[in-house]
This record gives C-alpha cells, structure tokens and sequence, in this order.
C-alpha cells in the first residue's frame, strides 16, 4: 500500500481542460518539494485515480481543486484546502503549502451523512460561503448538462448535410436519416434543461436532490422557462429536500430511513418544488423570452456591442461563470434555431488559446521553455473550442493579459456578427467547420482576433521580460558575491535583441570528455590552450591569467560537481563556451564544499555589450533544475551534452 505525503481532487464544469491542469500542476509542485501526492480527477470520463480510505487516513493533508462536487465529507478530520479549480492551476506551491501548514483548517461535518446519501442540512459541508456553494453547484448541473448539449447539438447539424429541412417530411429536402440524426440530437438537447436543474440540486441535497430536480427540470422545459428555469428549479429542488431533511429529523433513522428516501423525500419534494416551479415558471418564461429577444435583436441593430460584451464574457474567466453564461445562453438560442449567436460565443472563447500560441512566436525569448511549450500546445486546444488553455498565461499577469485576451475575443466575435456567420454546433472548434456556413471567414476572423491579442501578449510579456532583465541575477552564495554582483550591476545596456541563451554560443567541437587533470589551475591551463587550438583566442596565456584573475576575485564553483569559469579578454574574438568532462574530479572551492568535475565555461570579448551577464545568469538558472543537472551528469559524449542545451533554450 502507497502512503502519499498529499491527496487531492480536481474536478471543472467541462471536466476537459481545467481538471487536468490543476491536476498537472499540482503533481509538478509536490514533485518540486521532493512530496509524494495522487490527484483524483472529476471529467468526462469519470472518475480516474479514485482516492481509497486508506490513502486519505494516511495522507498528511488534503487539497481539493474544484468547481464541482467531489464528496468532501471523506475528508472529515483531515487538513483541507478547498479552493476553485483555476487556484490549483495558477498558484499550486502555495497550495501545497497552505495545506501542509498550521494553519490548514480542519475538515468538519456535523452529522455526516446517512446511508441514503442524503445532507442533513447545508451546515454539514464544510464551513463555505453560499457564493461558494451556488458556485459549485451551478458548475455541477453545467458539467453533466454539457457533454449532452455537445452531443444533441453536432448531430442536429450534422443532419444540415442533406439540407436545411432535411429533417421535415413536409419538405422535398427530406431524408430519412437525416431525420433520425435530428431527432436523436434534439432529444438530447431537450434533456439539456432538466439535467441541469437536476444536477444542481445533487450538488446541495444528494439523491434527493437529483430526483426532484429533474422534475422541476422537465417542468421548466415544458412551460419553456429554458435554462434560466432550470437554475431557479434547481436551487428550489435543494431547499425544498433541505427543509424536508429538518422537518423529518424526529423520525428516527433506524425505523424510518428507508421510508423517508424513497418514499417522504420524493414525493413530497416533487409535490413542494413542482408547485412552486408552476407558480414561478409564468414570470420565468417571460423573462426567458426578453432576455432572448433582446440578444436576438441585437444581432441586427447592435452587432459591435453585442461582439464586444460576448467578447469579454467569454475571456474573462476561461471556462468560468461568465464565459459559462454566454455559452449558456448560445446553447440555448441554438436550441431555438438561432445559429448567429453560438457563431460569436465560439469565435470568443477559440481566440484566447490561439492568441498564446501566436505570442510566444512573435516573442519567443520573453517566454520560458515551459510556456513556448504550453502555447504551441494551445494552437491544438483552441481549434477544438478548449478556452481553459489560455489560463495559465492570463494568471501571470492577470489585470493585463485579461484585457488583452478580451480585445481578441471581441474582435473576432464582431466581425462574426456583423457578416451573419452561423455555427449549428455548441462545440468542437474547427472540427465542425463543414457546418458553418462562410468557414473560410470564419476562421479569418477568430485568427484576426487572436493575433490581436498575441500582439498586445507578446508586448506585455516584452515589458516583463525587460523589467526582469535590468534586475541583478543572484548565482552566487552571499560569502561568495562580491565581485560577481559588481558584474551584474554593469548590466544597464539596452536589451540585446540577437539570441544570448548558452546554446547560441555552444558548439560539439567545443566540448571534451575525460579531461586529466591535477587541480584547479591546470584545469583553467588546458582550458586556455584548448581554446587556442580550436581557433577560439589568440592568445592562450593572456586568457590563462584572467581565468586566475577571476578565481582570485570570487570562486566560479557552483555545486554538485560544476563550476563555470570565464575570462573576459581582447585576445578572445567571439563569445564562446566550453565543457570539460574530467576523468577525475579536482578541489574547487564550490557552495557544497565538494570537488568538481564538469567545467562549462565562458569566452567572452572584451566588448561584448554585456551579453556575458546573460550567458552567465541562463547557464545558473539551469543549474537550479535537478533535471537538468542529472542529464548533464548522465550525457556520455559531445553529441549528448549538446543536444542538452539545445533542448533547454529552445
């Protein structure tokens, strides 16, 4: 049996991206702490990695990253950090620590649950906010209501291949199977209202909950109250089972359990709620319908404003509440037949991933490896309509960058309304772009918008960039920085715009395996004399003495067995760097006290506008991954240890 040091649950309303992420990230943080954690994951698929019993007792804390239900009462007596799933995904160190901490608040329920899985009272959950609990379980009926919306709304118009009125047997248009398509996919768009009044009401009340929320669901539906019913149910559906749960509560369980769970609760609940969901469902439809007629007017009279507010809906929290309710209301509007709605909802929400990935090529150097990666990443994830791709890039820099995604988003759904572009599909990206009706246009405009805002992205990260690189770079101990911060504090040149990483610099000609060496100084020599016959300086013992110099000044040992000696001189032509792999390792005055083994040093001109401070500063932060350094250890030729920076600096 695995002990984990933490456990945790990660869980989104698409059950797509964000779980994952958190879960990635989360794995990522423990891992750089040297902790052990298993995250269990709440998406589409279900389930995955579910936690046992025994990994929770054993576990020291608990973190649970998550806009849906994830059954916390597990939890009860353990350390608990519950927070929205995006927290996990852009602040994790800080919620592994939290959680570890003494401050780490811990689980409460107060009855816990019966057997029948029902809730006492609201009060049983941990201790949360109600902006808390209707935001997780409004995000609960979202995650079990969309993959039925995608579903019933791509077979809908798949069944547009055949024809417009394919479907209606009064048309010369009809098909038969077009016709089947359409009827299956509009039956699983009509279950789109009742399941998320259902869902809603299983995140608060449990079983009882579901129950009744699907009847007050399907009341809705039929009294065409749509989806803004299905929430109000929803939450009536949960009060109602509440209020049941503490009107019952003399009834013993022992006797009574049985009766009141599948007897009492259903249908006096459904009595109770659908009641009331049939007094309410009047005002609610009316309010269903303007609210609708208004978006549609829109789309004539106001295309520019409509754009602009779906626009930043949709980039405002990436899979949040507000790009959930744009994305609501276009399912809905698609359910009406109203295609020019979703058309803009999707361009909104595909621009922001895109837009990160066409950052990080207009400014490659602004951004860490981990972030190219990310943004190539998110070319594929924005095609498919994966908003949550661009969050990690928005909390880097939150009150810029969101801006800066919602001008993109903005754009591209503007131009979508103004040049009537219809999507029949609620989802897929480009996958559906045989549905659209001007595709070529379409995805003209989404690109549009999504350079705009990889434009002010890269711009932004620019800013940062040149801010961090006017900052002194700290790669030495405190007893050991004098002279390299008098270095580092020369750095007040303009930026360098050529490439200033130590693989630019790095050639496999450069590079010597099994060097013998007695010390120190003859290390330094050999150095000297094999950058001289590799045509690198002209002078080999003018280079000697400044590498002695260097050392007299302040150590160049680092730890683990590296140092990175460099000689600044006119006799050297170009900046260039060298490794040594010694056959033996030599005392070098290092931050571990250990002797050193691996030399990767630097040549550099004596007017070099400061370029050495970069290769310096590069080469010590890679020095600070562990990953990193086990690779260097383990290269076994010049091809090897090449290819290594090539792969950190790209």
């Amino acid at each position: 049996m695995t002990n984990y040091d933490i456990v945790a649950a990660t869980g989104c309303a698409t059950g797509i991206a964000h779980t994952f992420m958190a879960e990635e990230a989360l794995e990522q943080a423990a891992k750089n702490k040297h902790l052990s954690i298993k995250v269990e994951t709440h998406g589409q698929a279900g389930i995955e990695h579910s936690l046992t019993s025994n990994e929770i007792k054993n576990a020291k804390a608990v973190i649970i990253a998550s806009d849906i239900d994830v059954d916390p009462d597990r939890f009860v007596g353990k350390k608990l950090v519950n927070v929205k799933v995006a927290k996990a995904i852009s602040d994790s160190d800080k919620l592994i620590e939290l959680a570890l901490s003494d401050n780490a608040p811990i689980h409460e329920s107060s009855n816990t649950r019966s057997n029948d899985d029902e809730i006492q009272s609201s009060n049983s959950e941990e201790k949360k906010s109600i902006g808390n609990i209707i935001y997780t379980s409004l995000m609960n009926g979202v995650s079990h209501m969309l993959p039925l919306v995608v579903a019933g709304g791509v077979l809908t118009a798949v069944s547009f291949f055949w024809g417009i009125y394919s479907a209606d047997p009064k048309s010369d248009q009809f098909n038969q199977f077009a016709y089947m398509l359409n009827t299956v996919g509009g039956t699983a768009m009509d279950l789109m209202v009742p399941v998320l009044a259902a869902y809603i009401g299983e995140a608060i009340a449990k079983r009882s909950g579901l129950v009744v929320g699907f009847a007050v669901g399907m009341i809705a539906f039929n009294g065409g109250s749509g989806f803004l019913g299905a929430i109000v149910g929803g939450y009536i559906a949960a009060l109602v089972i509440l209020g049941l749960q503490k009107i019952l509560k003399p009834l013993p369980d022992k006797q009574f359990r049985g009766l009141k769970s599948i007897f009492l609760y259903p249908v006096l609940g459904v009595f109770t709620a659908g009641m009331l969901m049939m007094l309410i469902n009047v005002p609610m439809k009316a309010l269903n319908t303007g609210m609708m007629d208004v978006l549609k007017g829109m789309e004539n009279t106001t295309p520019l404003l409509l754009g602009i507010i779906i626009g930043c809906l949709s980039a405002a929290d990436f899979g949040g509440p507000l790009n959930k309710a744009a994305y609501l209301t276009g399912t809905a509007l698609l359910a009406q037949g109203n295609y020019f709605f979703m058309a803009g909802v999707s361009a909104a929400c595909i621009a922001p991933p895109l837009a990160t990935g066409f950052a990080v090529l207009f400014n490659k150097k602004a951004y860490s490896k981990e972030e190219r990666s990310a943004g190539y990443v998110n070319f594929l994830l924005g095609s498919t309509h994966i908003t949550e791709g661009a969050i990690p890039f928005a909390a880097t820099n939150p009150l810029m960058n969101i801006p800066a995604f919602m001008v993109g988003s903005s754009i591209a759904a503007v131009l979508t309304y103004f040049s009537k572009i219809q999507v029949p599909a609620p989802h897929g990206g480009f996958i559906v772009l045989p549905l659209v009706n001007h595709p070529i246009l379409w995805v003209v405009y989404i690109l549009i918008g999504s350079v705009a805002s990889g434009i002010l992205l890269a711009m932004i990260a620019e800013h940062s960039y040149r801010k961090k690189s006017q900052q002194q770079p700290e790669f030495t101990e405190t007893n050991n920085n004098n002279v390299e911060n008098q270095e580092l504090s020369d750095q007040n040149s303009a930026a360098i715009e050529k490439d200033n990483s130590p693989a630019s610099i790095l050639s496999v000609n450069n590079i010597a395996f099994d060097v013998t060496a007695t010390g120190r100084n003859d290390v330094l020599h050999q150095l000297s004399t094999f950058a001289e016959d590799k045509g690198l300086i002209t002078n080999s013992q003018a280079v000697y003495q400044k590498y002695l110099q260097r050392e007299q000044e302040g150590s160049t040992g680092m730890e683990q067995g590296i140092a990175i000696p460099h000689a600044q001189d006119s006799s050297i032509k170009t900046s260039k760097m060298m490794i040594f792999r010694l056959k033996n390792e030599v005392e070098w005055k290092t931050f571990d006290g250990k002797p050193v083994n691996t030399i990767i040093s630097f040549l550099i001109p004596e007017e070099d506008d400061g370029a050495h401070l970069n290769y310096l500063s590069d080469t010590a932060k890679l020095l600070t991954h562990q990953d990193f350094i086990q690779k260097l250890k383990n290269a076994n030729n010049a091809d090897e240890v090449y290819d290594l920076f090539k792969e950190y600096n790209e």
